[in-house]
């Protein structure tokens, strides 16, 4: 770990595991509460389905049969955009063939169907189970506090096999419901993946849709790849025409009057001289500026944890970085990293009235995973400001150039989390 202002770091490593872990519990909750949401449509729409086939059978369904995809369809559409809020996006086939022989020799149809009754039945009965849990273990924690208002003999609770007849056997029962709840916070992610796992293998995309998407991806990602290099060309002329260039025609102004003074008064000479040398180091020290802002040479010499550090010492709040990496990324992949940080840095040094910023840099796979939070007052927008200041739409340029992807949490009132994923190799 690199800190760049140093700071209790145990206390603050538990209170952000707790708070981590938390988060995870509520969104798996979150989840499973949808997904159960969806499985109710999911039997609804196999009773349907079970319905028409047997009228079918009798003869009198065939009119009813072009509505079975249709229905199979709008369920599905609804569980790709549940997951899709969730992970990766799913993306849907369009409108099912008008016919039903048609729709049923369709593949995505024939899958989405499968769905439909694995989800109806077995996940509706996971994700009952799942709910019940938390508040089986909500009912048994708080039991102590009311079980005297059950009449006799209500008072023996289904699931134990004790009558509760006194405090004690109440509170033993509040054990019971500690146990589920922890079982229920070991276990609640796994089981919002585990519910999730046949919509998004069965609902996922066909091959010619995935390529597609692929296709309208690279293309995107090329267009966001030239927008970064113009602007970052911009930046660059900008920075020479404002700064360097003037400096330099001082000096060229200043060497001229030199000359012609040097005939005439060859002390005044001298003073011109000392100016134009200043004005030449100044130009020289602009110029050093515009071409660390193309490739940082701290990159080079400490690499992205000791580039961050640095940041993190100059910055207007406390700031904690916090890197565990494997070794180097590719030298694109950290200069966007450390660009990414430096201007988050700056926005909430500016807008945010924080009092500590966090930065968490982790390597999972192929991919380098940023996160930069702070306490601040919120209200960044995803869209381009952050409070004020336009440094959203730079940074996401950037990202979208090495086909990465930005996730920015900014509620009002704080906290604000930007999480930045970027593709750095195997």
């Amino acid at each position: 770990m690199v800190a760049g202002r140093p700071e209790p770091a145990i206390p603050r490593r538990t209170a952000g595991g707790f708070s981590e872990r938390a988060r995870a519990v509520l969104d798996a909750l979150e989840h499973l509460v949808g997904g159960l949401g969806t499985a109710l449509l999911a039997f609804v729409a196999m009773a349907w389905v079970t319905a028409v086939t047997l009228l079918c059978a009798a003869g009198i369904g065939l009119l009813l049969a072009p509505s079975v995809p249709h229905a199979v369809r709008a369920v599905a559409a609804r569980e790709r955009a549940r997951l899709s809020r969730w992970g990766p996006e799913i993306i849907g086939p369009g409108p099912p063939p008008a016919r039903a022989r048609d729709a049923l020799a369709d593949t995505a149809v024939r899958r989405e169907l499968c769905w439909v009754f694995t989800h109806g039945t077995a996940g509706l009965a996971f994700s009952a189970f799942a709910i019940t849990l938390p508040i089986s273990a909500v009912q048994d924690i708080t039991y102590p506090l009311w079980w005297r208002l059950l009449p006799p003999p209500d008072t023996e609770l289904t699931g134990v096999s004790w009558t509760v007849t006194n405090t004690s056997d109440a509170l033993l029962v509040t054990l019971l419901g500690l146990a589920l709840a922890a079982v229920f916070v070991l276990l609640a992610p796994a089981m919002a993946r585990l519910q999730a796992w046949p919509g998004r293998h069965l609902l996922a995309a066909t091959a010619d849709t995935d390529l597609s998407l692929r296709i309208a991806q690279l293309s995107a990602t090329r267009a966001a790849a030239l927008d970064a290099h113009a602007t970052e060309l911009r930046r660059i002329e900008r920075s020479l025409h404002d700064g360097a260039q003037n400096r330099l025609v001082g000096v060229t102004v200043l060497l001229g009057a030199t000359h012609r003074a040097l005939t005439r008064d060859p002390a005044h000479a001298l003073a011109i001289l000392e100016r134009a040398q200043d004005a030449a180091e100044q130009a020289l020290a602009e110029l050093r500026t515009v071409v660390r802002s193309i490739l940082p040479p701290v990159l080079d010499d400490h690499g992205l944890p000791g580039a961050l550090a640095g940041l993190a010492a100059n910055c207007a709040v406390p700031c904690q970085i916090d890197i565990d990496l494997p070794g180097r990324c590719a030298a694109s992949v950290e200069a966007t990293a450390y660009f990414v940080t430096a201007e988050a840095l700056t926005n909430i040094s500016r807008h945010s009235r924080a009092r500590h910023a966090q930065v968490t840099v982790r390597r999972h796979g192929p991919h380098l995973h940023l996160q930069i939070q702070d306490d601040g007052t919120g209200g960044a927008e995803a869209g381009g400001k952050a409070g004020g200041g336009t440094g959203i739409a730079g940074i996401r340029s950037r990202i979208h150039a090495h086909d990465g992807h930005l996730t920015l949490t900014s509620p009002p009132g704080g906290p604000t989390t930007l999480k930045v994923q970027l593709p750095c190799g195997s």
